[in-house]
């Protein structure tokens, strides 16, 4: 039987890439997109198969910051599909982000703004706020979607006779000290999106210790900083128009700066191709590019607490057991 995969976020940035590439490694997969309208869905789609026409493309409508619709996305997949291989839990959003010039410049004068400009440590915050679901925007959307997601497909993804994959696209931003588990929703805070990546790679870690005896691996890449939508709306247009020769000059010192979809994808193909019960759980794989434009893939320890990581999965299931209540007749 031909392998079976869903890739979330799937209509552009690295999320379209990176099915291309899947389907350039292996023709014979069937690819499932999901996105979070049929028009977006058809028509990444459309894309993907004129560029490999013999592919079985498939789509599922899904907006992962809405419960009702993971659920419906989550029932359909299961009367679609008998296993699913790998999933890519790669949507993702920034609400509103600010960049603080104020600390850019601290950074300069500090010798600390390669750092910065390669981590948005100290520069970079969100305007979060709460969905329909009365949650957190970017916790939703980032991480908590995408985990009752996983719930609901886990009769896909274990005891299978070969391992079944999830990769989390995660990030360089994911620091510690943005997360907290007595706000572990950051509803106080005014980094949302640190907050929602070094969950998710907590969350990873405690999947592998809860789910690797039943066939079921987890990992996390960070595809870098990569010219998306997301990216274009932390500053106007004009003005990335004014950095990018800059920004190709920072890459021959920083290897993070994958700068174009198809390199930020390349940690992500990379995990396609390796047998998951020979991969660290403890460490991130990071797209990386030369200055040349190579690209090539990096592995870095994650700065997590195996009991934090416990901790905040009780919590998780705790969440999950209070909003899906209401939505009883979506549950199996």
């Amino acid at each position: 039987m031909e392998r079976g995969g869903l890739v979330t976020g799937a209509s552009g940035g690295v999320g379209l890439a990176l099915c291309q590439r899947l389907l350039e490694e292996d023709g014979r997969i069937h690819l499932c997109i999901a996105c979070r309208n049929e028009q977006k869905s058809e028509a990444t789609r459309d894309l993907i198969l004129a560029a490999h026409p013999a592919a079985q493309v498939s789509t599922v409508e899904v907006d992962l910051g809405n419960l009702a619709s993971i659920l419906r996305a989550a029932r359909e997949l299961r009367c679609r599909f008998q296993r699913l291989d790998f999933v890519y839990l790669n949507a993702g959003i920034m609400p509103n982000p600010h960049v603080n010039f104020k600390a850019l410049w601290h950074g300069l004068l500090t010798g600390k703004l390669l750092h910065m400009l390669t981590t948005a440590e100290g520069i970079m915050t969100q305007t979060d706020r709460l969905n329909g679901d009365g949650l957190q925007e970017v916790f939703a959307t980032n991480l908590f979607g995408h985990f009752i997601l996983v719930r609901q497909l886990q009769s896909l993804l274990c005891g299978n006779e070969k391992p079944s994959r999830l990769i989390w696209t995660s990030s360089s931003n994911a620091r510690e000290s943005a997360f907290s588990l007595s706000d572990y929703q950051h509803a106080k805070g005014q980094e949302s999106y640190s907050s929602s990546k070094y969950a998710t790679d907590l969350t990873s870690v405690v999947l592998n210790r809860k789910f690797n005896g039943q066939g079921l691996y987890s990992s996390v890449v960070c595809p870098g900083l990569v010219m998306s939508n997301m990216t274009y709306r932390i500053l106007p247009v004009f003005l990335w128009t004014l950095l990018m020769p800059l920004m190709w000059l920072i890459r021959f010192f920083a290897k993070t700066y994958t700068l174009t979809p198809y390199n930020g994808a390349e940690a992500h193909v990379w995990l396609f191709k390796q047998k998951p019960e020979y991969l660290d759980s403890l460490v991130k794989y990071h797209s990386c590019t030369s200055g040349l434009g190579r690209c090539y893939v990096e592995s870095q320890k994650m700065d997590v607490d195996e009991d934090t990581a416990e901790k905040f999965y009780q919590k998780l299931l705790e969440l999950e057991e209070q909003t899906l209540e209401k939505y009883h007749d979506l549950l199996d």
